[in-house]
C-alpha cells in the first residue's frame, strides 16, 4: 500500500519552457534543480501549468520522463493525466506509470460536463486501469463541473483516489471536503490565495503556480505551519498576497511564464491559444516581482 500523503507541503505546478516551437529541455532542467534546491515537497509536471493541451502525447511523455530521470526520487513526481475522455485518461495513465512517476492529477472532465455520477465513474475506470495513485483535480472555473464533496467522499470510500486538489474557491466545500481526511486521503489546496486557510482547516499543503517563481517562499510558508509557527505561515501568505494576485491577472500560465522570463530562468514562449501578456498586466507582474525584491 502506498503510504500517504504522497507529499506534505507545496508541489510546484511546474512551467513546460518552449524553444522555438520546441520544449526547451536545458531549462526545464534548470527549473527543476531551482526548485528542489529550494525546498519543494513534490513535482507536478504536465499539470494545467505546464500547457499539456498544446502537447502532442509525445511531448508529454518525453517532458515527464525527463522530470523522472532528473529529479532521480529525490522527491515525488506527480505527472498530470487528465482528459475528457476517460478511455483516453486511462491509457495514458497506464503509460506514465512505466516511466516511474509516483503519482498521476486527473482534472475533472471539461466540455462535455458529466454528471456526479459520471466523475465517480470516470475516476473509477482510470483507477480499474493503473495502480498509479490518483489526485483528483476540481477546478470548475475551467472545467465547468464541480465536484462535490459527497462525489469525493464516494470515490475516497472505494479506492479510486488518495487526495483531491481542490480548486472551487469556495471555503465552505474546502471545509467539508478537509472533514473527509484519513490515513489514506488528503486534501490539497489548488488555489495560491487560500493556502494557509486550507492548512488551517486540515489540508496536507498546496499544488501551487506561485511556487515556480518564488519556491522556497512557498516552502517555507508550509513548513512553518506543519512545526506549529503558523503566524510566521499567515505572514508568508500575505507577503505573497501582491505576486499571486499578477500571477492571475490573465489565465495561467501566461503570467507566470512572463515573470520567470522576468528573472532570466526561460523563454517567454507560449502555444497558442495563448497569447503574450497584455501591458498593464506585466506592469502588475513587475511591481510585484521589484516589492520582493527580485527586479
Amino acid at each position: 500500500m502506498n503510504t500517504l500523503p504522497l507529499f506534505q507541503g507545496v508541489a510546484t505546478a511546474i512551467v513546460t519552457p518552449f524553444r522555438n516551437g520546441g520544449v526547451d529541455y536545458e531549462a526545464f532542467g534548470r527549473l527543476i534543480e531551482r526548485q528542489i534546491v529550494s525546498g519543494v515537497s513534490a513535482l507536478v509536471v504536465c499539470g494545467t501549468t505546464g500547457e499539456p493541451a498544446t502537447m502532442t502525447e509525445e511531448e508529454r511523455l518525453s517532458v515527464i520522463g525527463f522530470a523522472v530521470e532528473r529529479v532521480a526520487h529525490r522527491v515525488p513526481v506527480i505527472a498530470g493525466t487528465g482528459s475528457n475522455c476517460t478511455a483516453a485518461a486511462a491509457a495514458f495513465s497506464r503509460k506514465v506509470a512505466e516511466l516511474g512517476v509516483e503519482a498521476q492529477l486527473a482534472v475533472t472532465p471539461y466540455y462535455n460536463k458529466c454528471t456526479q455520477k459520471g466523475l465517480i465513474a470516470h475516476y473509477e475506470a482510470i483507477h480499474a486501469a493503473t495502480a498509479l495513485p490518483i489526485i483528483a483535480y476540481n477546478v470548475p472555473s475551467r472545467t465547468g463541473v464541480n465536484m462535490l464533496p459527497a462525489t469525493v467522499r464516494a470515490l475516497r470510500d472505494s479506492g479510486a483516489i488518495v487526495a483531491v486538489k481542490e480548486a472551487s474557491g469556495d471555503i465552505r466545500q474546502i471545509s467539508e471536503l478537509c472533514t473527509l481526511t484519513t490515513e489514506r486521503f488528503c486534501v490539497y489546496s489548488g488555489d495560491d490565495p487560500l493556502v494557509y486557510s486550507v492548512l488551517t482547516l486540515g489540508g496536507k499543503g498546496v499544488i501551487s503556480v506561485a511556487a515556480n517563481v518564488v519556491p522556497d517562499g512557498f516552502a517555507r510558508l508550509c513548513e512553518a505551519y506543519f512545526t506549529g509557527r503558523p503566524d510566521e505561515s499567515l505572514a508568508l501568505q500575505r507577503k505573497y498576497q501582491a505576486l499571486v494576485a499578477a500571477l492571475f491577472s490573465e489565465v495561467n500560465p501566461i503570467p507566470v511564464k512572463y515573470a520567470l522570463a522576468r528573472l532570466g530562468q526561460i523563454e517567454n514562449e507560449l502555444r497558442l491559444p495563448l497569447t503574450p501578456i497584455e501591458p498593464a498586466d506585466a506592469e502588475k507582474v513587475d511591481r510585484a516581482l521589484a516589492g520582493l525584491g527580485l527586479l
